[in-house]
Formats: structure tokens, C-alpha cells, sequence
């Protein structure tokens, strides 16, 4: 099982660092699946607007619902959330992937929702799954993946030695740390 999560300090710069390594890999032909939002220009700009691009090659789903002008809080909308698993899931099934890429484990996740079981199902199939992780749901992150995850450092190259590592190793079979002997 191969999984990993990365934290970097500073709004947005997880989204940012996740959406460089995605660039890189897939330009290296790694077929790469997952969520993550959208950090150029069409990026989500309200406090309360969240979107998802759906890799490899979108669409663009919107994942919180406009509660109205007078309303201080965001809301998830959960539909449009399960929408976008529903997407991953099936291109998992469809088409494989070498490697699973998702913006973050978050409060659905911690919850037992959200992308979870696309992240079981992607190491059930051997494929690699990196996430961005926040605080406050590292205990469940860390229940979840019991043991077995990876904690990255926010930088590229450590995080892309990761992802090539273990994309080589899924294909030959052999665990990542045997892969460069």
C-alpha cells in the first residue's frame, strides 16, 4: 500500500504544490487521477465558492452551494461532492491510473466520506494515492491509512522522488525502497 500526504503552510499552497507535481507527472506521461482545485485563471475567487478539476482533464465541479448574501458560513454541498467521486471512481474502473492525486483529506473524508472509498479502492487496485492533509484531520487520516502512509515534506522534488518511486514500483511489483537497488 502506498499512500502519502503532504501539508504546506499558506493558503493555497498545498493546491499549488499538488498542481505542479500533477503538471510534471503527467507530462512524464504518468496517468494520473483524482481532485484537485483549480489554482489558475477560472479559479473559485468567492470565501465560500469551492471548486474541484477532475483529472486528467476536467471538468470543473462546483462542491459548495451559495448560501446567500446575508450568510457568514460556507456549506458542502454533499451532492455535488459525491458527483465528483462518482467521476473519479469511474474513471479508476474504466481506465486504471498509475497514480491518484487528491487535494486534500478533509472533513468528509474524516467522516468515512467524500473521496475515501475512491482512496480504498485505488490501493485495493495496487495504484498509489497522494492527498493534502490539514491539522485538524491528521488523527483521522492517520487512523485511516493505520500506519501505512507517508508523510511528505512540502517541497516538489521530495514529493515527486515519491510519486516516481512508487509509480515504478506499482509497475514492476516490487516495493518502492527495492525499485533503485
Amino acid at each position: 500500500m502506498a499512500i502519502a500526504s503532504i501539508m504546506a503552510n499558506g493558503r493555497g499552497a498545498t493546491d499549488r504544490l499538488l498542481a505542479a507535481v500533477v503538471t510534471r507527472l503527467t507530462g512524464e506521461g504518468v496517468r494520473v487521477l483524482g481532485a484537485l482545485r483549480p489554482t489558475g485563471q477560472g479559479a473559485a475567487t468567492g470565501h465560500c465558492d469551492s471548486d474541484l478539476w477532475m483529472l486528467p482533464d476536467g471538468p470543473i465541479v462546483r462542491i459548495t452551494q451559495d448560501l446567500g448574501a446575508g450568510s457568514t458560513a460556507c456549506r458542502m454541498d454533499a451532492g455535488a461532492l459525491e458527483g465528483a467521486v462518482g467521476i473519479a471512481t469511474a474513471r479508476l474502473a474504466a481506465q486504471g491510473a498509475d497514480l491518484v492525486v487528491l487535494n486534500k483529506f478533509g472533513l468528509r473524508e474524516a467522516e468515512g466520506r467524500g473521496f475515501r472509498t475512491l482512496i480504498a479502492e485505488a490501493l485495493d487496485r495496487g495504484v498509489p494515492v497522494l492527498t493534502g492533509l490539514s491539522e485538524p484531520h491528521r488523527a483521522a487520516f492517520d487512523r485511516f491509512a493505520a500506519g501505512m502512509a507517508t508523510s511528505l515534506p512540502p517541497e516538489e522534488h521530495a514529493v515527486l522522488t515519491w510519486c516516481r518511486g512508487v509509480v515504478a514500483a506499482s509497475k514492476t511489483g516490487l516495493p518502492a525502497e527495492q525499485e533503485h537497488l
